[in-house]
C-alpha cells in the first residue's frame, strides 16, 4: 500500500481497554483513550463500552481529517487465525457479534492481544532489528508470542501463547510438599496482590503496590516479587531453550517495571538457558510501552488492507 492508512486499534485487557487512532506506515498516534474493562458486568456490557469508545474516537478522527478506514481488536482470549474468539476466560465474547458491531464503523478484524503487542514491537519497538523474537507480556495476565519475519506464529488453531496456564509443580522449601500452581497464579499482577495480602490483609491493591513495597525494603514484598520473577524466568528460559529466538522482549504493566522484579528476572533467566550459544541473547523491555496493544491491533487492520491492494 503506497498511501497513508488510518486505523483504530483497541486493546481489551482484563483491567483496562486502551484505544487509539494510528496512522500508517509511520505509526503516528492521533488520538487515544483508556477506560476500565469491568468484565464482571458481562460480555455484552463490555462490548457496549468498546463500541461506544470506538465510535467516539472515530468521530474525533473524522473531525480532525483522519477518518478511520479499519479497526483492529486485540483481545485477552484465544483467537483463531480467522479471527474467531475461542475462549471466554476473561471476557465472554464467544457468541457475541463483535466484528459485526464494530464493523458498522469500519471493517474490523480480531486478534489475540499478545499477538497485537508483539506486532507493534516488530514494527516500531525493540523487536525491529530482529527477524525472530519471543515477546512475553506480564500484567493482569501472562502470555507469549513468537514473531517470525514480522508475523506472529499462531499455530494450527490460534491457541499459542498460553505459557502461563499450565500447572507447575513447586516443592515447598520447608516441608517438601508439592504445590501445583500456574505461572499466572504466581507472577501475574493479581497473583502478587493475593500473595502479599495473604501476609498483610488489605496491604496492596495492585501489582505495582507490591513492587513499591519491595523497593522500600518490605521483606514479605521482596519474597513475593523475587519468587514471581524466578517463576517467570524459568518459563521464559525453557522457551528460549526450545525456540532459540534472537531476542526476548518483555512488555505489559509489570513487565515494564524496573527494580527487583526485572533484575531477578534477567539474572535467573540466563541461568535457566542451557546452551552457551544463546545464554547472552538480548532480553529487552518493550519499546512501544503501554500503547503496544492498540498500536499492534491497528497495525493488523492496516496490514490486512495492504494485502488486498
Amino acid at each position: 500500500m503506497n498511501r497513508s492508512f488510518n486505523a483504530l486499534g483497541v486493546d481489551i485487557g482484563g483491567t483496562k481497554v486502551a484505544a487509539g487512532v494510528v496512522r500508517f506506515p509511520e505509526g503516528i498516534i492521533h488520538a487515544q483513550r483508556t477506560i476500565p474493562t469491568q468484565a464482571f458486568r458481562g460480555g455484552i456490557a463490555v462490548l457496549d463500552d468498546v463500541e461506544s469508545l470506538a465510535r467516539s474516537l472515530a468521530a474525533e478522527a473524522d473531525r480532525s481529517g483522519t477518518p478511520v478506514e479499519g479497526i483492529g481488536l486485540g483481545l485477552c482470549e484465544l483467537v483463531s487465525p480467522q479471527g474467531r474468539i475461542l475462549s471466554a476466560n476473561a471476557i465472554d465474547w464467544q457468541n457475541l457479534p463483535v466484528a459485526e458491531r464494530l464493523g458498522s464503523i469500519a471493517p474490523t478484524m480480531i486478534d489475540a492481544d499478545v499477538r497485537a503487542a508483539a506486532r507493534a514491537e516488530a514494527l516500531f519497538g525493540a523487536g525491529k532489528p530482529f527477524r525472530q523474537f519471543l515477546y512475553v507480556t506480564v500484567g493482569t495476565g501472562i502470555a507469549s508470542c513468537l514473531m517470525l519475519d514480522g508475523t506472529p506464529f499462531m499455530g494450527a488453531r490460534g491457541a499459542t501463547g498460553t505459557m502461563a496456564s499450565s500447572p507447575l509443580s513447586i516443592p515447598c522449601g520447608n516441608c517438601g510438599h508439592i504445590n501445583r500452581r500456574t505461572l499466572e497464579e504466581l507472577a501475574a499482577g493479581p497473583a502478587l496482590v493475593a500473595r502479599y495480602n495473604a501476609l498483610h490483609p488489605g496491604g496492596a491493591r495492585s501489582g505495582q503496590d507490591v513492587m513499591s513495597a519491595a523497593a522500600s525494603g518490605d521483606p514479605d514484598a521482596i519474597f513475593v516479587v523475587r519468587s514471581a520473577g524466578e517463576a517467570l524466568e524459568s518459563a521464559v528460559g525453557w522457551l528460549v531453550n526450545v525456540l532459540d529466538p534472537e531476542a526476548v522482549i518483555i512488555g505489559g504493566g509489570l513487565g515494564l517495571s524496573e527494580g527487583l522484579f526485572w533484575d531477578e528476572f534477567i539474572a535467573a533467566t540466563r541461568n535457566h538457558i542451557w546452551s552457551d550459544v544463546h545464554r547472552d541473547l538480548p532480553i529487552l523491555r518493550a519499546g512501544t510501552g503501554p500503547e503496544a496493544g492498540f498500536i499492534g491491533a491497528a497495525a493488523a487492520a492496516w496490514q490486512n488492507e495492504a494485502r488486498k491492494s
